[in-house]
């Protein structure tokens, strides 16, 4: 349901700091927002250095969008973000400075899985029981 999307410059991690960090997200996404970690996808983007910016600059950041269903409550995104941000900096070694969590959120009708629309939050239960 859930996808979190890393930019980051080539080279910036290792094959393992990606792979760590991936489950990271997986398993504070689930427990946070309390969807099943196989629904959570998070998607490695690596650019050339040359087109990574931070304050008009060349750069090394690690930006994390991600997108959920809209109604989580606000408590729990600001959760998600703070500790997405701290595992972000605890795998990869990247300092606090250069990371930026983003979530951003639409309507849960605004987009299909497994080949259904998905449920609102807190009706994953009664969807997985669907056949989701």
């Amino acid at each position: 349901m859930p996808v979190y999307t890393c930019t980051l410059a080539q080279g910036t991690l290792s094959n393992e700091a990606k792979s760590d960090l991936a489950r990271e997200i997986t398993t504070i996404h689930s427990a946070v927002n309390h969807v099943p970690g196989n629904y959570v996808n998070v998607v490695f983007n690596e650019l050339p250095p040359t087109d990574v910016f931070s304050g008009g600059q060349p750069g090394q950041p690690l930006i994390i969008n991600g997108w959920v269903r809209t109604g989580h409550p606000d408590e729990e995104t600001s959760q998600l973000v703070r500790e997405i941000a701290d595992a972000a900096t605890q795998v990869t070694g990247v300092p606090v400075e250069k990371v930026l969590v983003v979530i951003q959120n639409s309507p849960a009708h605004h987009a299909i899985e497994a080949g259904r629309v998905l449920p609102e939050p807190g009706q994953e239960h009664t969807w997985l029981a669907a056949g989701g």
